[in-house]
């Protein structure tokens, strides 16, 4: 099946630029609806990060570390290395008796603009703790210790990255297809879209009454969409949507243009992926979705802070139009 154009700009009634890709939204009884081809395989990134921090809940590793709920956000974060993330992250690491030296996700400059100012003006350089992934290393660093395993857990042979194939695996419910190393060093399993989407349906039903599985995902699931601050920041897609749903839903975007939803009052998982990478296009398909299937207000100024739209040039003259594409959402 071809990709489904999703999100187009329109400029002098002429079409200039068509975003397209695939999405699936699965239920308890299978798929529900779909977009593009479910059977693509992509990379999911960062959009997979609860995922990723499920060994750490299941085994009873956050347990015995004391982690909050707070932390376990910020494991499935891609954050904007703003203070309350960096102190955060510092504070995890020295708790655990590591340093910011015992990361292995490597430094980049915080998108938060306060942050990278105070550095600039401070003369300093950034550390890991800035790094977007911080929190998730966090995790990992966490589990490793509590699994008495070699520093180097970012390896692909690392019995922490094994344990990640492992539940990737039983949660997509498909054999992974192969694997990258994401932008923080940590391997990237590729899934389907339709995998990833049941994966995050399993998230959404998941209740705190279940087995160990069941628990740690709605932990996970649910301290997302309580602590939004720590998924990502101000002026981020994923704070700004969760608290704009109240904590009803928790999503997750990934680098590349991939997002994820888990909405547990429908017991829905969502997965999206634009095939050219865009952001603008990601962001406003996934809102497009979410208004769709009732669990956020169109009319919400973070919704409309992604809808498509008027365009409109440095001047404010209206240049052209970010339109739906015919026949999705």
């Amino acid at each position: 099946m071809d990709m489904q154009p999703m999100v187009e700009l329109w400029r002098g009634g002429r079409l200039e630029s068509q975003h397209a890709g695939h999405a699936v939204i699965w239920g308890e009884g299978g798929m529900v609806e779909a977009w593009g081809n479910p059977a693509a395989i992509i990379y999911p990134r960062s959009s997979c990060k609860m995922i990723q921090a499920l060994p750490l809940v299941e085994s009873g590793a956050a347990d015995a570390a004391g982690l909050s709920d707070r932390h376990l956000a910020l494991s499935c974060a891609s954050h904007e290395g703003a203070a309350l993330h960096v102190e955060a992250t510092g504070r995890w690491l020295a708790g655990l008796g590591l340093s910011e030296s015992d990361l292995r996700c490597g430094a980049h400059e915080p998108y938060d603009r306060d942050e990278r100012l105070r550095l600039i003006r401070a003369e300093e350089k950034p550390c890991q703790l800035h790094n977007n992934c911080s929190g998730k290393h966090c995790g990992f660093l966490t589990m490793t210790r509590h699994m008495k395993a070699d520093p180097e857990y970012v390896e692909l042979d690392h019995p922490l990255q094994r344990a990640i194939r492992q539940v990737t695996e039983e949660v997509c419910q498909e054999t992974v297809a192969g694997h990258g190393i994401d932008g923080c060093s940590a391997p990237n399993f590729a899934t389907s879209l339709a995998g990833l989407a049941r994966a995050m349906q399993s998230f959404a039903a998941a209740r705190d009454t279940g087995d160990a599985r069941q628990r740690a995902m709605a932990r996970l699931r649910d301290a997302m969409a309580t602590h939004p601050e720590m998924v990502a920041g101000e002026g981020r897609a994923c704070t700004e949507l969760m608290r704009a749903m109240g904590g009803r839903v928790a999503i997750k975007t990934g680098a590349e243009a991939v997002f994820v939803a888990m909405i547990p009052e429908q017991r829905l998982g969502l997965a999206l992926k634009i095939a050219d990478g865009g952001t603008r296009a990601s962001e406003a398909a996934v809102v497009a979705l979410l208004v769709r299937l009732g669990v956020l207000e169109a009319g919400h100024p973070m919704a409309q802070k992604r809808l498509p739209g008027v365009q409109r040039n440095w001047r404010g003259l209206e240049t052209g139009e970010l339109r739906l594409a015919t026949g999705f959402a």
